[in-house]
């Protein structure tokens, strides 16, 4: 048999399971993004972290200003101090700068691994409104975003954001 033959036995083949691949398989596309985005749970969720957080990003804010008080009462006084005295603020005032940027970097590394928990937490959700919309509605199979590609026919983001509690 000539390779050309073989070439077109081979194409013709491929073209032949392709469609009937396509026919009996009902595809579905998600898009991410945009359920972060509109999802309830995306905007319970911050809430509930800002929430949780307050009171630290409070006492931050508390001493940020008691920082600034004390830089200004500083360069007031500064003439009128002894040395030991200016030398004592000064090293006050570094000691509680010091302290302000520990604490801050604790609740951004708390924050953001909060944030972390509350995105897995959603994503499962996510995760199972897709399985949910994709049994009901005899979907084989789903993807999620990263395609260059979907039809508006193939969208089912609306669905899944429906099953999550948006509509």
């Amino acid at each position: 048999m000539s390779n050309l033959l073989k070439s077109l036995l081979a194409s013709s083949l491929v073209l032949l399971t392709s469609s009937v691949f396509a026919a009996d398989t009902k595809l579905g596309f998600v898009n991410v993004e945009q359920i972060l985005k509109e999802a309830p749970q995306t905007a319970e969720s911050g809430k509930k972290l800002e929430k949780e957080f307050s009171g630290r990003q409070q006492e931050l804010e508390r001493m940020a200003k008691q920082i600034k008080d004390m830089e200004a009462a500083l360069d007031k006084e500064s003439l009128t101090l002894s040395e030991t005295d200016r030398r004592n603020r000064e090293r006050d005032l570094s000691n509680l700068k010091i302290e302000f940027q520990r604490k801050q970097r604790e609740l951004r590394e708390d924050i953001n691994l909060r944030k972390n928990e509350e995105l897995g937490a959603l994503q499962e959700r996510i995760n199972k409104a897709v399985t949910s919309v994709a049994e009901a509605e005899g979907y084989d199979i789903v993807i999620y975003s990263g395609v260059a590609y979907a039809s508006k026919k193939a969208d089912i983001t609306e669905k899944v954001l429906k099953a999550l509690g948006k509509k």
